[in-house]
Formats: structure tokens, sequence, C-alpha cells
């Protein structure tokens, strides 16, 4: 006779069930009947009144000695591979896939704008360097094609104002000895190189007034013309040239001074007082020339980009440089170092050919094809490295700007212009914050 089951307050559905189910499991287990009392488990299944394994205890009842608390395996079996009990996450959830680590600083951040030849934020030495590569680049005409037409009319002048007087009076020849040439001619071909000095040093002016107009349109990444750099410059060339001579001016002025003052020394203490006191104030000369030289360096910038007066550029050039002093310093010096090198790399097939006619030259004409050797030599040097020293000089200006006025912001907008419209991006360079 089969059993009957009255439910217990605390069993649920599930549980009496699962009572129900073994006790049958029992009975058929026994068919001779008897006792619904459980004897000892038939291998295979549970003990009668407990759930099959993986099922878990019955509510209110622990489990079942030898097995591990839900959630956990059993004893012998490896731990589950999801870590921890039923509820939690897996050990890394949420965590990066293996290999990838942390995100770099600004991940996700958009580059910053480019426009023309650097980006426009705080520049670097590469920056600058590239820039002022890409802009020859971008600007051939503009560029080498206006240093060459230029720096060739100046040689050609110096050429011709060093040596016309020689030649003119007969004393071109090589043979002819010191002393055979007359004091006037002396001061003549003087006058003549002085002559060929200005004359380089103001197309030197020009050209670099020129190219600061081109770098300043490329940083937009916008072309122009020979003839639309000049129209520009046009009316700042006075400025340009006004500093330069006041430039010089005050460089030989101090050179004369500190002369003076060791010629005084030696005069009134003697030689030895002159030489002890002289080697410091040559130092402190030095000093000083390159100290105001660097601050001086964005004076023609200013003038051209800003359309400032001669005054007022050498003191924005003084707040500008300030505070990056160092900075300036060292990339204009490095600047420096890498064109002379290019320069003389450049021009040393030139040099020796010419000095190796010079010395054994035994005619006029191999006189005057020695110093053309020599000149083509200096001018391709020129050609190569002054766009090059220009946009130098330009783009350390710029970087300048941008990190004492957050002139980037600036030329954020002048950005939004496109190359298209170049004129619309030349009053930006007047904006600056005092």
């Amino acid at each position: 006779m089969a059993p009957t089951y009255a439910a217990a307050p605390s069993d649920g559905p599930t549980t009496l069930s699962i009572r129900v189910a073994a006790d049958r499991m029992v009975a058929m287990s026994n068919p001779a009947g008897g006792s619904a009392v459980p004897g000892p488990p038939t291998p295979g299944y549970p003990q009668p009144g407990y759930p099959p394994p993986g099922y878990g205890a019955p509510p209110g009842y622990p489990p079942p000695s030898g097995y591990p608390p839900p959630g956990y395996a059993p004893q012998g079996y490896p731990p589950s591979p999801y870590g921890g009990p039923p509820g939690y996450p897996p050990p890394g959830y949420g965590a990066p896939p293996p290999g990838y680590g942390a995100p770099p600083p600004g991940y996700g951040a958009p580059p910053p704008l480019r426009p023309g030849v650097i980006p426009l934020r705080p520049l670097t030495l590469a920056d600058i360097f590239n820039g002022a590569i890409t802009y020859i680049r971008a600007n051939p005409k503009a560029t080498l094609g206006l240093t060459t037409v230029v720096v060739v009319a100046t040689q050609l002048l110096a050429l011709v104002l060093s040596v016309g007087p020689l030649a003119v009076a007969g004393r071109l020849d090589p043979t002819l000895s010191g002393e055979q040439m007359s004091t006037d001619l002396l001061i003549g071909s003087s006058l003549s190189s002085m002559a060929g000095a200005v004359a380089t040093g103001l197309s030197a002016i020009l050209l670099s007034g020129m190219l600061t107009v081109v770098v300043g349109r490329a940083v937009f990444g916008a072309g122009i013309t020979i003839s639309q750099a000049w129209q520009r410059l046009r009316g700042r060339l006075w400025a340009l040239i006004g500093f330069s001579v006041l430039e010089v001016l005050g460089a030989v002025l101090l050179v004369a001074a500190v002369v003076g003052m060791i010629a005084w020394i030696g005069v009134a203490a003697g030689a030895a007082a002159a030489v002890v006191l002289g080697v410091p104030l040559v130092f402190a000369l030095i000093a000083a020339l390159i100290y105001l030289g660097t601050m001086l360096t964005f004076v023609p910038a200013i003038i051209v980009l800003e359309r400032h007066g001669i005054i007022e550029a050498v003191l924005r050039s003084f707040r500008l440089v300030k505070p990056n002093f160092w900075r300036v310093l060292g990339i204009r010096l490095l600047a420096t170092i890498v064109a002379q090198f290019i320069a003389v790399a450049v021009a040393v097939p030139f040099s020796f050919s010419g000095q190796m006619l010079v010395m054994a030259a035994s005619s006029t004409a191999m006189t005057l094809i020695a110093l053309v050797l020599l000149s083509v030599g200096s001018a391709i040097g020129q050609i190569i490295t002054a766009p090059f020293n220009a946009g130098v000089v330009v783009l350390q200006y710029t970087d300048a700007r941008i990190r004492t006025e957050a002139f980037d912001l600036v030329l954020q907008t002048g950005a939004g212009y496109g190359p298209g419209m170049p004129e619309s991006t030349d009053h930006l360079w007047l904006t600056r914050q005092n």
C-alpha cells in the first residue's frame, strides 16, 4: 500500500515532490513490499529524503556531510574558473583584455589642428626644424627661387665692386707685389669692398623680410608669390633697415667701448694690468653680445608681421624672449651650427678649387675664375641656408607667442578660413594679449 504524505508547514511543493519521488524509488527497489522506512541507500541513488547531488539541500536543512557549501567545488574537484560564490563577478571582470595595459595619457582627445607647416600647439625642436624645411618644399618659388635671385645678384654686385677698381687700373695681375700698388688704389679697393658688404647686408635684410612673410602664410597652409610677398613687405622695409643699422651701430659702440677701456688700462697701469683686466672684459663683452642678440631675435618678425615701429618691436621682443631665453638661445644656436655645417659642406669643392687657382694663378683670367668659384660656393651655401634660418626664427617667434599669450587659440580661428583666403589670416598676427 502506497504511503500517504502530509505536507509539513515548512515544506514547499518542490520539497514534497522530491520526497515522494525518493520513497517511490525505494519501494520499487523492494518488490516484497514492506515498510517505507528507508534502508541502506542503493548505490548510485541518493538517500531517501535528500535531493540528487547538485540540487543543494532542501530549504531549512543543513547540507549533508561530505558536501561543500553551495557555490564551492566538491572536495577533489578543481575550483570553478569563475572564482567566488554565485552572485559575484569573475576575477578581472571589467578590466581591459590582457596585453593592452592602461590607456595612454590623452587617449581619446582629438589631435591638434595642423592647417600648415606646424601643429597649432606649443612647438618642439622637431616641430620647428620640420616646419622650417616643410615651408621651403611647399613654396619653392617664393623661397629657393627668391633666395637665388637675391643672393646671385648680391654676389655679382659685391664681386664687381671688389674687383672692378683693380681691373680698371690694371692691377689685377697676380704677379704684382703689394709694394707696386698705390695708396689710392688700396683705398679705392677698400671702399669698394665696404660697398659690397653694405649691399650684401641690405640684400640679407630684404630676403629675411620676404621670407618672414612666406612663413607667416605657410603657418596656415597658404602659398604666396614673390610679388605678393613684396607687396606685404614694402611698407615695412625701411623699419627693417633702420633696426639693422641701429643693431650694427650698437654692437660697434659696445666693442669700441671695451677696446678703449682695455687700452686706457694698458696706458695707465701697464700691459700686465691690461691683460689681467682685459680677459674678463672680453668675456663680458661676448656674453653681452650673445644676450642682446638673443633678446632682439624676434624684432624683424614683429616689424613685418605685427607691423610695429622699431622701439615698440624691440620692447616686445624683450617681453617675448625673456621667459623663454634659454630655449630661444639653444634652438637658434643649434640651427646656426646645422646651417653653417651644410653651407661649408656645399661650398668646400668651390672654395678648394678657387684657393688652388688663386695660388697657381699666373694671369688675370685665372684670378677672375678663382674669384668667381669662391663667389659661387658662397652663393650656394646662402641659397640653401638662408630660408632655413629665416623659417626657424619665425617659428620660434610663433612658439614664444603660443607659450606666453596662448596664441594657438588665435591661430585656430584662422584655420577655419582655410588656405583659400590667405589675406584673411594676415590680420591674426596683429592680435596679441598685453
